[in-house]
């Protein structure tokens, strides 16, 4: 399917939605009064909708001296009262926007969920084991691509590449990519998370590549990651600018080169389906200026659930990378719901 023909059905469901929301009238009167029509949001709204709950205050305890102010309110803002984390960086420097819900962002991580996927990919295609076109079984009768895999998050297809790969390949592009090591520059409280030393009890090598079990990661990290996706490679150690220096004199800080552009487009190509029709659709917005590529993660650990959503502008200079991470122990705590946090703050 062409990204032409998946935008054309995103339109043709747009125009379904507006026509139920709005029906024509009819010549028919009731023959009671009716009861006064319950608010309707339209279709975009209705995908950057966060059903409202008790919650928290993710500020409390967040020093802001060298945040973004700009970027600060908008994440605060979409962020709302779910106990969650928001990290926005820019991913041609490093440089550290805002840090939302500090004590969740510098803790000791958590598993990644799905979030470990486009590693997976990423180390597939390096290998040479599959390419955009290459089909897996996934079910009975059912085979699919890289892209449809990535969209749809299917845990099948990348259980079997982390089994074709093995563990020592999955973990040497795990490390590569900065799992297990400090993200930061002079971040005083950050945790490296974790990084197995042997495939998990629990799944083996399959699970930690559909889930990411046994790895523990941080949402620095995978800031830092997604910000190499974006930027064609180089990861960057983030940093706040100096507390007093001219913004314009920041200076990056390149923790090394990977070799990966010419594997990007199929990376990117999945991460862009996954946002236009996929499991991070809730974060598509029509009238943005710039088309954001996501991937969702939804997962649980021993202390609750876990949504997260990794995203970046597609442009020829990404401006923005952003990481929302949401903890709790109802079922709105999911991937989809991180989407639309990320949604609401590229708006």
């Amino acid at each position: 399917m062409t990204q032409a023909t998946r935008l054309g059905k995103i339109a043709l469901t747009l125009s379904r939605a507006a026509c139920t929301a709005f029906p024509l009238p009819t010549d028919a009167a009731p023959a009671t009064p009716a009861k006064p029509a319950r608010p309707t949001r339209n279709s975009r709204t209705r995908h950057h909708y966060i059903r409202p709950e008790k919650g928290v205050d993710p500020t409390i305890g967040d020093i802001v001296t060298n945040d973004d102010p700009i970027v600060r309110a908008a994440a605060v803002e979409a962020l709302g009262r779910y106990n969650g984390s928001v990290v926005a960086v820019d991913p041609n420097t490093g440089r550290i926007f805002t840090v939302v819900n500090q004590r969740l962002a510098y803790s000791d991580g958590a598993i990644p969920c799905s979030t470990i996927k486009p590693t997976i990919a990423l180390a597939a295609l390096e290998e040479n084991l599959i390419t955009r076109d290459t089909m897996l079984k996934v079910g009975r009768r059912k085979y699919m691509n890289l892209t449809d895999a990535m969209a749809h998050s299917n845990n099948e297809f990348f259980e079997e590449l982390g089994r074709r790969m093995g563990f020592d390949t999955v973990s040497k592009y795990g490390r590569l990519l900065g799992l297990g090591e400090l993200a930061g520059y002079n971040l005083a409280d950050e945790h490296p998370g974790s990084f197995p030393m042997a495939p998990p009890a629990k799944g083996g090598v399959a699970r930690m590549s559909s889930f990411g079990e046994g790895i523990q990661i941080t949402p620095f990290q995978l800031a830092s990651l997604a910000a190499a996706f974006a930027n064609g490679g180089t990861l960057y150690y983030l940093q706040y600018p100096e507390a007093g220096a001219d913004r314009s004199a920041f200076v990056p800080r390149v923790k090394r080169e990977l070799n990966i552009g010419p594997l990007l487009p199929e990376l990117r190509e999945g991460m862009l389906a996954a946002v236009l029709y996929g499991t991070g659709k809730a974060s598509y917005d029509s009238d943005g200026d710039e088309l954001a590529l996501g991937k969702t993660g939804t997962c649980s650990d021993e202390k609750s659930h876990l949504g997260w959503f990794v995203s970046y502008a597609d442009g020829a200079k990404p401006k923005i990378t952003l990481v929302v991470l949401i903890r709790g122990r109802n079922r709105h705590v999911k991937g989809p719901t991180a989407a639309v946090v990320a949604g609401r703050i590229q708006e």
